[in-house]
């Protein structure tokens, strides 16, 4: 098996084996359009294969492994959205990382970008715990929830154009049911600001006529049902990232301390 059947018991697993399972982009759009809550959308996007190139993918990373991970078990399926049910903030990346996500079944969790994310939002009050390692570690995000465009781990880190669009129904029906709570929207790296406007305009978010660039800590307002939101971009924590100093911890806290004073 290169993959974790669903309902066998991994932690947080949010499927069943009676999970429908979407296998075309057409399964996504109905399967997405009829989730009429975060659990029936979570449990769906956790078990889709409408992406074959995305599937096998993941699948032979699950199989193959890392050598540092080769007596592990890999998740092997895609990332659902992950964290509080009515957040306040709403963080956007791009896709799982192959031995992160990929691996552990979180977002974000059990590689390195995923390290220096956490710690900054447990600093900054958004995270119970300075680490996330694996599902079930006692992690949870405190008014927070965070969601990815693409929500299988892809080859070279790089989404085809076919297959963002077949996901995409997922992200935008996972921000449309938030949206009534979020105040914050931190898109994590350029990638997300591109790909999570899309998402925010099927989601029935008022938006200006040109889209504003991404930059580190640039705020924008947008709004929702008449309410103001901000959107606030955010450097990726990528290792290229943090290791040149494009982002620094203090970076991160201070968009992260930034988004929890607007969300009160």
């Amino acid at each position: 098996m290169t993959f974790v059947p669903p309902g066998t018991g991994w932690p947080d697993d949010p499927a069943t084996a009676d999970t429908p399972v979407a296998l075309d982009p057409a399964d996504v759009r109905r399967l997405a359009a009829g989730s009429g809550t975060l659990a029936e959308l979570t449990a769906a996007q956790s078990v889709c294969r409408a992406c074959p190139r995305l599937v096998e993918w993941r699948e032979e990373v699950a199989r193959v492994k890392r050598r540092a991970f080769a007596d592990e078990t890999y998740w092997g399926r895609p990332v659902p959205g992950w964290g509080d049910e009515r957040p306040g903030i709403l963080l956007v990346g791009l896709a799982p990382a192959a031995h992160g996500g990929n691996r552990t079944g979180r977002i974000f969790t059990g590689d390195r970008s995923g390290d220096w994310l956490f710690a900054s939002l447990h600093r900054t009050g958004l995270a119970a715990q300075e680490t996330s390692t694996y599902a079930g570690d006692g992690q949870r995000l405190i008014g927070t929830r965070v969601v990815a465009s693409v929500r299988c781990a892809p080859p070279a880190n790089k989404p085809a154009p076919e297959e963002k669009a077949a996901c995409f129904p997922w992200m935008a029906r996972e921000v449309e049911l938030v949206a009534p709570h979020v105040k914050v929207i931190v898109a994590l790296g350029g990638y997300a600001w591109q790909a999570m406007w899309p998402a925010l305009k099927a989601a029935g978010y008022e938006l200006p006529r040109a889209r504003p660039p991404f930059g580190h800590g640039m705020e924008h307002e947008i709004r929702h049902d008449g309410r103001p939101v901000t959107l606030i971009g955010c450097y990726h924590p990528s290792q290229q990232n943090t290791f040149t100093g494009r982002v620094t911890a203090q970076m991160l806290d201070d968009v992260f301390e930034r988004a929890r004073s607007l969300a009160v």
